[in-house]
């Protein structure tokens, strides 16, 4: 028998009459709010504008939930267009990280494009250092509602998810405990997380927009070692839709670290990495 077996208590934390609190919900604001104070910290640390973090925050966090709503729903549009009230219910799950990215990403663009705000490579390094953490947190919404799991596990492994006979594919109603894909991913962002907050932002300061992509490569990574467990993946015919998001934001991203590496060299300012109490650029 495994020796660990993780089971949801089920999806919904609790109702107080019309009102129904979810336990998904609740990890993906836990994520969020985590990730924000750990970004406010970095960012006073490299004496850019607190108030602008917070706010940059607020609108990629909403155009990311957005986002990876949006992308879920594009990918499985057939069937949401039998039940369109269902289109914006985030809290039933179905959101792709993806989309949160390539969401939030856009909605942070644009917010920094139209308040003109300054160094805003600086401001995506530092999400690239504390999203992983929100990521690693929000993943457990995953747990709560039974989702983002592989295929069944031996009796021998380690580490089992029960999944309840309503959650799990047809072809697998005679089993019962499968690999925690969610856990994999919520390990391996967390981390991504300790390497960057800690360790890679401020040795990838000089070179701004870097630690962003190294973000990148290194979820697109992970991403592309524990997808293939999982039964869930969005499929377009053959292709497993994550696992080819992955590879190009993969490929993307390596083709742009060097890029970006040589154009910090040639920019005079970013020869030498000040200290952050000697930083006093806005």
């Amino acid at each position: 028998m495994h020796p660990i077996i993780l089971k949801s208590p089920g999806p919904i934390f609790f109702k107080l009459g019309e009102v129904t609190v979810r336990w998904y919900g609740i990890m993906i604001a836990i994520g969020f709010l985590s990730a924000a104070w750990f970004g406010g910290r970095l960012a006073r640390r490299w004496n850019l504008d607190p108030e602008k973090m917070v706010n940059l925050s607020l609108i990629a966090f909403l155009g990311g939930v957005l986002g990876a709503r949006l992308y879920f729903v594009a990918l499985n549009l057939e069937s949401y267009l039998q039940r369109p009230q269902d289109i914006l219910a985030t809290w039933q799950g179905g959101m792709s990280i993806h989309g949160g990215i390539i969401g939030g990403l856009l909605c942070g663009i644009a917010y920094a494009h139209f308040t003109k705000m300054g160094h805003i490579r600086k401001y995506a390094d530092i999400f690239g250092a504390v999203v992983p953490l929100g990521q690693a947190i929000g993943r457990w919404g995953n747990f709560f509602n039974s989702e983002a799991f592989g295929g069944p596990v031996a009796d021998t492994f380690p580490l089992a998810l029960s999944i309840p006979m309503e959650a799990r594919p047809e072809r697998y109603l005679d089993h019962e405990f499968f690999h925690a894909a969610f856990l994999y991913e919520s390990v391996w962002d967390l981390g991504m997380f300790l390497l960057l907050y800690f360790w890679g932002a401020e040795k990838l300061r000089p070179f701004p927009g870097v630690c962003f992509l190294v973000y990148i490569a290194l979820y697109s990574t992970g991403r592309l070692l524990i997808e293939p467990l999982r039964t869930d993946s969005i499929m377009a015919g053959q292709l497993a839709v994550p696992i080819v998001a992955s590879a190009v934001a993969l490929v993307m991203a390596l083709a742009l670290i060097p890029y970006m590496m040589q154009r910090a060299k040639k920019d005079p300012s970013n020869r030498t990495a000040p200290p952050p109490e000697a930083d006093t650029k806005p």
